[in-house]
């Protein structure tokens, strides 16, 4: 069985304003007995699992650039031995610009690590310092030179839009400055403003303007013709990777009808997530999706190295999941990607069409233009993307 391998690293210098992540700051000298946690549990999940091999590894977090080199080696060297991750397979570590330099990178690069996820966020140094992010744009501009030196020719930038007060003037600087530096992948994210979070709190004061849905929209917009005739595909709702050939349309399908004939540059640990495929996550507060069951671990880097310790790992949150669920969140990660969901793919899967199952539905979505279908494959419209939630929301059970 394969699967993708997830790795968990919840630790930050400094929680950012927005986040309700699984991430904790002052906890830095939890990072040996967390990581020996980590091995633990990736050698008794390779036991629980014999027939399961690793195709990806994706350190996220929190700030898994935190990590010392021969930490992340330890992980990758387990994963290829206990769960047969090869040499060529894709290894991506998240990276905070603040927290990296020519040194630590280039000991990354030599640690297997070879694709990198950098949060550069903004090119303006006072939305930065809004998000809480401990970087600078002066920053953001020597890790991405940095990491070339080091050898991350498959280099990711995280952007972040609809902030408090951003236009598009000031959006297009940050996007112009970015393609400059020109990396392989773009993941542009819109900002939410979650519950109990300082951003949050900031806002219900009065002190800063809520982001305004309809402005992110139209930078949304402006985004993807713009990374279209810069040579990217936008393969996913939120995410460009630089083609073999041009993209003739923001949101067309890829060469092939399949993401990989976009070329290279494509997150392949996440494809395998949009495909709703099977998962293995480590670490504190990580999920998996394997054997029709999705679970996560205990949350707090603590309470996880103890359960570690005693070579306990017990699930929270387990959930049996039903055909009909599988079949729904199949259905809705698969259409978050511009080649849609493939009827002979769902039919082989399944043992029915996507018809079938969903016939109202999806005459329902056609007719309000938020879907295309041809018979074969099932599509979000370009009008479409802009509005997932609404469709995705259709297909529940």
């Amino acid at each position: 069985m394969q699967t993708a391998l997830y790795v968990h690293v919840p630790f930050c210098q400094q929680r950012c304003a927005y986040c309700d992540f699984n991430t904790y700051s002052g906890l830095l000298a939890l990072r040996p007995a967390y990581v020996e946690a980590l091995r633990c549990e990736l050698r008794a999940r390779a036991a629980r699992y014999p027939h399961s091999v690793a195709t990806t590894l994706y350190f996220g977090g929190g700030t898994p650039s935190l990590l010392p080199a021969d930490m992340v080696r330890g992980i990758i060297d387990d994963a290829r031995h206990y769960l047969g991750l090869s040499r060529e397979a894709e290894i991506t570590l998240e990276a905070n610009p603040g927290t990296v330099n020519a040194a630590s990178l280039a000991a990354l690069r030599e640690a297997g690590v070879n694709r990198l996820s950098l949060g550069v966020q903004s090119a303006h140094d006072d939305e930065l310092r809004l998000l809480g992010r401990i970087h600078t744009w002066d920053k953001a501009v020597d890790a991405v030179t940095a990491a070339r030196k080091a050898g991350f020719d498959n280099l990711s930038v995280d952007l972040m839009y609809g902030l408090p007060g951003q236009d598009l003037a000031r959006w297009q600087v940050t996007v112009e400055r970015i393609l400059a530096l020109e990396p392989a992948h773009l993941s542009l994210y819109a900002l939410t403003v979650e519950p109990e979070t300082p951003l949050a709190r900031t806002i219900a004061a009065g002190e800063i303007p809520a982001p305004d849905p309809d402005i992110a929209a139209d930078l949304y917009e402006w985004a993807s013709a713009t990374l279209r005739a810069a040579g990217f595909w936008q393969y996913e709702i939120s995410n460009w990777a630089r083609g073999l050939r041009p993209a003739t349309a923001v949101w067309e399908r890829p060469p092939g009808g399949r993401t990989e004939g976009v070329g290279p540059w494509v997150s392949r640990h996440n494809l395998v997530c949009w495909r709703n495929q099977p998962w293995l996550g480590l670490g504190a507060g990580a999920y998996s999706w394997l054997e029709g069951h999705r679970w996560s671990n205990v949350m707090h880097p603590t309470a996880y190295i103890q359960a570690s310790q005693a070579g306990q790992w017990p699930p929270v949150d387990m959930e049996v999941i039903s055909s009909e669920l599988e079949r729904a969140e199949t259905l809705m990660m698969g259409l978050r990607l511009a080649e849609g969901v493939v009827d002979a793919d769902f039919r082989a899967r399944f043992g029915v069409g996507l018809v079938e199952v969903y016939d109202a539905i999806i005459t329902g979505l056609v007719e309000t233009g938020l879907v295309l279908w041809d018979g074969q494959c099932l599509r979000l419209s370009p009008q479409g993307r802009l509005l997932g939630n609404q469709v995705f929301g259709a297909f529940l059970p």
